[in-house]
């Protein structure tokens, strides 16, 4: 049995991106970008203000307070027509392009002016430079200012917008099928009959999904029953991603592992060692066996919902980052101070769900009060996860733990 880094080992050595595609901007948010983008303009592209005032020459302030002729007003997105000569200014507001001669500009509150006068009293002195962005300061065309491997964000397809690009080669965003297993199961909307729970999974997993930046296929409810979870499979394997939730224990009805391995895909693992999700499986359809000649990857999750999630964070969420080409791929345990005290049992290590939080000093976790795999009540404020060693052990408040966050 694995233990859960050799686990994500495996994942992170089967998986490998997709070719790149072209999207609009807007498609692209949270994706990572393929190929270099170089600026092809000066940003600024020209010498700018970056206070509303007056643009003068610097030696014009030296001997303050000094009065100067207003010739003209330069707004943002205008262009200035005169040059300002000794004795001068113009009325200049924030952005807008410095005029021919002026070398500085005094903000309009160490001035006196009129509305409708032409003339402005300078009440300080200014360095050649003060309160200007000159041409080029961001950027310089031909630059590269993004380069492959960056994850965008708000930040970045602002960028990208500055500089015209309404198209970008990106690496796709994954589709994931989601397949709850189980003649227990019935829909959200339906009220469970005698032996019967909600197919809470799918929707948990859809969730998940998203939150991690993919697109999701929900596939509904395959019966306890080869041909029906065979047609499903079938139509999951479509996806780049097929996750399965139930079915992958050693019960009578738990067809999945079997039905996975006659559908093609070649099984990586089965078993991990940890709590909960011990049974998780995975495998994969490799490009030979694929009916479009790309490779697929699938996961079949234990069904107790807690399991499902606690799996999904760990293992497909990796899965995803690395199809996006997004790094680091594998989960990143960060140290947080134990809230209260702890005691921990068992021959395997424990992924506790969580909530954690960080203060001025230090990031501070604590433990859901979980009563087992089934208890989705428990998680439903979590955020994180403690990783419990295994063993037994009492872990004391104020301890310093692994936490993974979600």
């Amino acid at each position: 049995m694995l233990s859960v880094d050799q686990a994500i080992a495996a994942i992170l050595q089967e998986v490998e991106p997709r070719p790149m595609v072209e999207v609009s901007l807007a498609e692209a948010r949270g994706l990572v970008l393929a190929v270099d983008v170089a600026s092809d303009v000066d940003s600024p592209p020209f010498d700018k203000s970056q206070m509303d005032g007056f643009a003068v020459r610097a030696e014009d302030t030296l001997h303050v307070p000094a009065t100067l002729q207003v010739i003209e007003e330069v707004t943002a997105g205008s262009v200035p027509e005169r040059v300002v000569v000794p004795g001068q200014a113009s009325r200049i507001m924030t952005g807008a392009p410095m005029p021919e001669g002026a070398d500085t500009v005094v903000p309009i509150e160490q001035c006196d002016f009129q509305e409708g006068a032409n003339c402005v009293t300078v009440q300080s002195s200014s360095e050649p430079g003060a309160c200007i962005v000159q041409q080029g300061t961001s950027m310089a065309k031909g630059e590269t200012v993004l380069v492959a491997g960056t994850q965008l964000s708000a930040a970045s397809m602002g960028l990208l917008a500055e500089l015209g690009q309404a198209r970008v080669s990106v690496l796709p965003r994954p589709t994931v099928g989601i397949l709850a297993t189980g003649d227990e199961l019935v829909p959200v909307d339906v009220s469970p009959g005698p032996g019967q729970i909600r197919n809470s999974n799918q929707t948990m997993l859809v969730a998940q999904v998203a939150q991690a930046g993919a697109d999701t296929r929900p596939l509904g409810i395959a019966r306890d029953e080869r041909e029906h979870l065979k047609a499903l499979i079938a139509q999951g394997l479509e996806c780049d991603i097929l996750c399965l939730s139930g079915g992958v224990s050693a019960g009578k009805l738990d067809l999945v592992p079997s039905e996975l391995v006659a559908a093609g895909v070649r099984q990586v693992f089965h078993k991990v060692n940890m709590k909960p999700g011990k049974p998780v499986w995975y495998g994969r359809l490799d490009a030979e066996r694929s009916p479009d000649g790309r490779p697929r990857w699938i996961f079949g999750l234990p069904g107790n919902p807690v399991s499902s999630m606690v799996c999904f964070e760990l293992f497909v969420r990796t899965a995803l980052r690395k199809l996006m080409g997004i790094t680091p791929a594998d989960p990143q345990p960060v140290k947080a101070r134990l809230e209260s005290a702890h005691t921990t049992r068992g021959d395997r290590p424990t992924y506790l769900p969580a909530n954690l939080q960080w203060t001025d000093t230090c990031a501070c976790v604590r433990p859901a009060n979980w009563q087992g795999s089934f208890d989705l009540r428990a998680t439903a404020n979590a955020n994180a996860m403690i990783l419990f060693p295994a063993g037994d052990r009492k872990f004391a408040a104020g301890e310093q733990v692994d936490v993974i966050p979600w």
